[in-house]
């Protein structure tokens, strides 16, 4: 189990990457799952720092875990309220780049829970390792 709480700035982005690649690697995860793993973590961290408006001295925590052929990451962050199961995806933003992440997530993972709780959004998501 990989557990982490990381400050709700870009840097969060590339320190969160760098725990679920340790995390896949001492996990013995198959190469597809380590390559889901990470651009799953890496984009909901993305978006989290890029759109949930979270103040820059809030903290994202991070929790990866195997769970027989499972992998579960549970996500909570002081951003805006954001449901992925509700969210409308724009699709891709061809003049920034980006803008599938969304689409990514909900493709390669299943959505376990999203709750609200004290100005925190918890989400908890499974990637198949199959």
């Amino acid at each position: 189990m990989a557990v982490a709480r990381l400050p709700a700035t870009q840097a969060a982005v590339v320190r969160a990457l760098a725990i679920a690649q340790l995390f896949a690697e001492d996990a013995g995860l198959p190469d597809a799952a380590r390559d889901t793993l990470a651009i799953v973590v890496e984009e909901w961290t993305i978006n989290i720092v890029e759109h949930g408006q979270a103040a820059p001295d809030s903290l994202i925590a991070l929790r990866i875990e195997r769970t027989g052929d499972m992998v579960r990451l549970t996500v909570s962050d002081a951003g805006q309220p954001f449901d992925p199961r509700e969210a409308v995806s724009t699709g891709p933003n061809l003049e920034r780049g980006g803008g599938v992440g969304l689409d990514l997530i909900r493709a390669w993972t299943r959505i376990e829970s999203y709750r609200r709780r004290a100005g925190r959004n918890r989400l908890v998501l499974g990637i198949p390792l199959g």
